[in-house]
């Protein structure tokens, strides 16, 4: 008889949970089902990742983007330029006349003035060019040093050039200098301006000048359909451009030192190599100069 009670309380208690099961409008829980719900953890809210801005890479100007972008940065330095000339002529006070104006535009501390004021204008018109490009100023315009082994050969290649057109210049009957140098070197030594000229003529000149021709418009030509070749031509044809105070004779020659500047522009890798190279020739160009006017 005492093995059998543990059965009939089994079966007390099946009978007891299917009477409750079948009772309307009573719920039962599962004694399991409570524990696990006890183990879950909420899971926490899913945050969204920050959104990444898409930024572009860095681009280099090539054929029509570097030309419109140089007519920018001609304007630049024409501006900075001729706002020296307008004060020069205003400050004179009275009538403004064709030959008064021209007068003060020859003057040598009048240029000294323009040349070196039209520096700060180039470099902030290629500042903006060259950020909205998004490439590093340095790494567009190629500021870096070069060896001395370029340097060197670029003084002997710059001194073999200069001295042929020299003979040239002597065998053909011509001047050695040209005459605009001449009167612009009286100029200036009457105003006591010389140091300025010597300043304006082998610094601000060789910085603004290079920057733009061999820095800016190089490096976008030389990686359009222009190719290296084509952006030394066509570099070289719009500096002598900025020299049209000068007859044929002695543009082509400038148009020959630019061909000699882009190509060591190429050979280093370096635009301040041209620049240093520029401003020995015009640094001897005056020199010769303030020699030959005794």
């Amino acid at each position: 008889m005492a093995g059998r009670f543990p059965a009939i309380h089994i079966l007390d208690l099946r009978e007891t949970q299917e009477d409750v099961d079948a009772q309307p409008g009573m719920t039962t829980t599962n004694p399991e089902s409570l524990l696990m719900d006890s183990l879950q953890v909420p899971a926490d809210p899913v945050t969204p990742a920050p959104a990444i801005p898409i930024q572009r890479p860095p681009r280099i100007w090539k054929f029509w983007g570097t030309a419109l972008w140089g007519l920018f940065i001609f304007a630049a330095m024409f501006f900075g330029q001729i706002a020296v000339v307008a004060w020069f002529i205003l400050r004179q006070g009275g009538p403004i006349d064709v030959a008064g104006a021209i007068h003060v535009l020859g003057g040598g501390l009048t240029i000294s003035l323009s040349v070196i004021m039209g520096l700060p204008a180039v470099l902030a018109a290629l500042w903006i060019a060259i950020r909205v490009s998004r490439t590093p100023f340095a790494d567009y315009l190629a500021l870096r040093w070069t060896s001395w082994a370029n340097l060197l050969v670029g003084v002997v290649a710059m001194f073999v050039l200069v001295m042929g057109w020299d003979l040239v210049s002597r065998a053909t009957g011509r001047e050695v200098e040209p005459g605009f140098m001449g009167d612009v070197l009286k100029s200036a030594r009457a105003d006591g301006a010389l140091w300025l000229l010597l300043i304006a003529f082998c610094i601000a000149a060789p910085i603004s000048e290079e920057f733009f021709a061999r820095g800016f418009l190089y490096r976008g030509w030389s990686e359009s359909f222009l190719k290296v070749p084509g952006a030394i031509i066509l570099s070289s044809l719009v500096w002598t451009g900025l020299h049209l105070q000068y007859d044929w004779f002695f543009l082509g020659e400038v148009f020959s030192i630019g061909l000699l500047l882009g190509y060591l522009r190429y050979r280093s890798d370096s635009i301040w190599l041209t620049v240093v190279l520029h401003g020995l020739n015009n640094l001897a160009a005056t020199l010769q100069s303030i020699w030959l006017a005794g």
